[in-house]
């Protein structure tokens, strides 16, 4: 009895909690999926009377959508691709080789996380100014590359101390140079983790508002982040727009987490397990 108890609180407190996580998701659909008329109706309605897809024919009629969105998919692919190339280097560097200033790398990496990032929001513009980088794509790449290294070097590292250093040396002992070992033996083996802090970039960078809308004023460099603040008017909010663009705006990552899905899992399993 106690045990039927126990399981009908958890089962009441974690579908309690998924109402809550789920709901202003819901909202946001069923936003966007409202006339301009029914947003501010009252009494409220939680469920459109008219589905309408004025608001997603608006998002695209009104801004250059689709460009905003190749903006966004091209510097989060490409910024995560380096940090993920860097980082996966630097963290094995860090987790198998113990030499003067290691722990002092480390703990310049811990703090690079404790700043706000907007503290150096103005040395950046005046670096990227310096640099005639400034409305470029490089120097969303550049900045998003130099912010992400250190915490995914972080996390990579934790993977490499609980792969046993036996594996690589056997496959240097069979003939394998170190770069070898670590592209054809240990890599493979901390895929799930790879994957894991390469999503971990790509929505950062995806969702990244700050230094995009200080660097970029071009309307055909507009990354997705930037164009939805611009729904925000002097005097108004166009609600209906900017429900209808989230929607739209989070689809690409819904689909990456649900191909890489048991990635993830593995990750965090393989990140829990005690070395």
């Amino acid at each position: 009895m106690k045990v039927r108890i126990l399981s009908a609180t958890k089962f009441i407190y974690l579908s309690f909690h998924l109402i809550i996580m789920i709901f202003p998701l819901y909202w946001i659909v069923i936003t966007s999926l409202k006339p301009q008329k029914d947003i501010f109706s009252f009494p409220i309605k939680y469920w459109p009377t008219q589905l309408t897809f004025e608001n997603y024919v608006n998002v695209f009629k009104l801004s250059k959508f689709h460009v905003y969105i190749g903006n966004s998919l091209l510097v989060s692919i490409i910024s995560a691709t380096i940090v993920l190339a860097i980082a996966t280097l630097s963290a094995y560097v860090l987790a198998r080789h113990k030499f003067r200033g290691h722990q002092q790398i480390m703990l310049a990496f811990f703090l690079t996380q404790m700043l706000p990032g907007f503290v150096s929001l103005a040395p950046l513009y005046l670096l990227m100014s310096n640099l005639d980088l400034i409305n470029t794509r490089i120097s969303l790449v550049l900045m998003y590359t130099v912010g992400l290294i250190p915490f995914s070097t972080i996390i990579l590292r934790g993977f490499f101390q609980r792969i046993p250093v036996s594996l690589e040396e056997a496959a240097m002992i069979d003939g394998c140079s170190r770069f070898t070992a670590l592209v054809r033996i240990i890599i493979p083996v901390m895929l799930p983790g790879i994957a894991s802090t390469f999503i971990f970039a790509f929505v950062q960078n995806w969702n990244e508002l700050f230094l995009a809308v200080m660097f970029i004023d071009s309307e055909a460099l507009k990354t997705l982040p930037v164009a939805m603040n611009s729904f925000i008017l002097k005097f108004d909010v166009d609600w209906g727009s900017m429900s209808a663009g989230t929607v739209l705006s989070i689809l690409p990552t819904i689909v990456l987490f649900a191909f890489a899905q048991r990635f993830i899992v593995q990750g965090l399993t393989q990140g829990a397990e005690k070395g």
